[in-house]
């Protein structure tokens, strides 16, 4: 490709919305363009960043014995009533009606459809395994799109689905997917983690995130450097403290705390480690009846250390609290006669359901609210002051130093941007849409399915948070608009120039070498400012006075300096460098 045929539209300043990196440099390279609220268009040069994605996704897909198909972006409405998403999922689920006045949805993943597909063309278990894949535009509706292609509204995801006969199999199927999500990320040239992961209201059981590493990341990942342990933080397990509790040594007493109502600044005012206070939270459940209503509700106390932070997911999954919510305050009024701030488990209005944090549980001469405004009790020890605890949990966020779940050391904390996450959804979505086949033993089961995404269009905005500097993008090999480029230095001037870059050009095309010639006739400051932008790894240039030395200047992107190479050795050097 030559630049005078191609599109280039670079920008010396980002929009003023844009906020993170990937946001600014992919609208200053010329590579998207904002059309509406979290909406974009790709422009040329970002488009192939993107059928370079997609390229290398299909090509492990087919692999990995993967079947390609498209579904429908407009959904209909009765697919999702039967699985009781079209009411369940909240409003990023985005509804619509044709002019019928009959209910569809803008496709934000396609269990559904998928599954109705499988429920129709699946008889036998002769026919299982299956595993189809596409990859299509999707659809939500987010409260806030931000940070351009990392949370838009409108984007491309690979998503992928399989079918068997068992569990067993199911699992089978997922490792395979695993293995080639593995290769597919190894191939993008980026550094990444598999993380354990929550299957969130997508439901499942085994589940993985693969996380891309940058500082600007929204996820928290977990991990031990001393073993292969990995996990996502609303996975992570915070292990219960070794040992026996320690034995009282202080009598309970109520203390006064005028105006203090956190943790840190009741431990600040007494003078003791924050690691001896305990935080309370109130949450509430709510019975409802067919129509609904609320006809009973359970409020909970939580009781967690004061350096530590609840983890929701966890949370949930404590029996009675899949549907939690944090209580009111007339609600917490009524039950501890005092406001948020002062609370403790000691000396209710009314009873509660309480849950334990393994670390709280073997805690002694701990301090909480008094239920009393600007008052906390100090010297609490559970026997004697409470009845040991009945439920106790996991419930917490682990922190950095804490004893990895494996054994083998501690565990560190850092940053990730989630690109893909495959699932074991079971017979979830088989079971709600009655998806079935003939077992050997001729009787109908339930297909076990799983569920497999990458974000295709939000998979470059990662690459660009890890890989950039102050200059611009610096992308990966396997995903750069354009592998190499040639910057002939006043063509127009110097015919000796424009042959050389032609030849070049030629030979690396021949080659089937992804390389671009600047035939633009910039001055050379203008060129090398658009291509460090637009990131491309590998630039040669040619010059009049290094030509007549018998050289050109090479220069990979993460290079400070050019170095000099034979002109008849520049082909084979790039050549090299794109197989090293």
């Amino acid at each position: 490709m030559k630049a005078s045929q191609f599109f280039i539209s670079t920008l010396k300043e980002a929009p003023a919305d844009a906020e993170v990196a990937s946001h600014k440099l992919m609208m200053r390279a010329g590579m998207i363009k904002k059309l509406g609220a979290g909406i974009y268009t790709y422009m040329p040069m970002g488009l192939r960043v993107i059928r370079k994605v997609e390229a290398i996704v299909r090509e492990e897909m087919n692999r990995a014995g993967s079947v390609e198909l498209t579904m429908p972006v407009i959904q209909p409405a009765e697919l999702w009533q039967e699985t009781g998403r079209f009411t369940s999922n909240g409003p990023e689920l985005l509804r619509i009606k044709d002019r019928h006045d009959r209910d569809f949805v803008v496709q934000p993943t396609s269990e559904e459809v998928i599954t109705d597909i499988a429920r129709q063309e699946i008889k036998s278990y002769k026919q299982l395994p299956k595993n189809f894949y596409q990859i299509q535009t999707k659809f939500r509706d987010e409260r806030r799109p931000r940070f351009g292609l990392m949370r838009g509204r409108e984007f491309t995801m690979k998503d992928a689905y399989s079918f068997d006969r068992d569990l067993d199999a199911a699992k089978k199927s997922y490792d395979t997917m695993s293995g080639a999500y593995r290769r597919i990320f190894d191939r993008f040239g980026l550094r990444y983690r598999a993380v354990a992961a929550d299957s969130g209201a997508i439901g499942g059981d085994m589940s993985e995130e693969f996380q891309v590493i940058a500082d600007t990341g929204e996820d928290a990942i977990v991990y031990c450097p001393d073993s292969s342990y990995a996990a996502n933080m609303e996975k992570a397990e915070a292990l219960a403290p070794a040992g026996p509790r320690g034995a009282a040594t202080q009598a309970m007493a109520k203390v006064a705390t005028p105006g203090k109502s956190t943790c840190e600044d009741v431990a600040a005012l007494l003078n003791v480690p924050l690691q001896t206070t305990v935080k309370s939270l109130v949450l509430a459940t709510d019975a409802k009846d067919d129509k609904g209503n609320v006809v009973k509700t359970q409020v909970w106390l939580l009781l967690l250390r004061g350096d530590h932070d609840m983890n929701e997911v966890k949370v949930g999954k404590v029996p009675g609290l899949a549907d939690f919510r944090f209580a009111t305050l007339p609600e917490v009024e009524e039950h501890f006669g005092c406001k948020p701030g002062y609370l403790g488990p000691i000396g209710l209005q009314k009873p509660v359901k309480m849950v334990v944090d393994r670390e709280v549980a073997v805690m002694a001469d701990w301090i909480c609210g008094a239920n009393a405004e600007d008052f906390h009790t100090t010297g609490v020890n559970w026997g004697r002051d409470l009845p040991e605890p009945e439920l106790v949990a996991d419930l917490r966020n682990v922190k950095a130093g804490d004893l990895s779940p494996d054994g083998k050391g501690v565990l560190n904390i850092e940053r990730g941007i989630e690109v893909g996450h495959v699932f074991v959804l079971g017979t979830k979505y088989s079971k709600a849409m009655n998806a079935t086949f003939l077992g050997e033993n001729g009787k109908p089961q339930f297909m076990e399915m799983g569920c497999y995404g990458i974000g295709i269009t939000r998979l470059p905005a990662a690459a660009v948070e890890q890989n950039h500097d102050d200059k611009g993008i610096i992308w990966p090999d396997a995903l750069a608009p354009f592998t190499v480029v040639l910057c002939p230095i006043s063509p127009d001037r110097f015919p000796e120039v424009k042959a050389a870059a032609e030849t070049l050009y030629a030979d690396l095309l021949a080659a089937g070498v992804d390389v671009l010639l600047d035939d633009r006739n910039e001055r050379p400051g203008a060129m090398f400012a658009d291509w460090e932008l637009i990131g491309v790894p590998h630039r040669v240039t040619i010059g009049d006075r290094t030509l007549k030395e018998g050289v050109v200047e090479y220069q990979h992107r993460r290079d400070s300096e050019a170095t000099k190479v034979p002109v008849g050795e520049i082909a084979a050097l790039v050549r090299g460098k794109l197989t090293a």
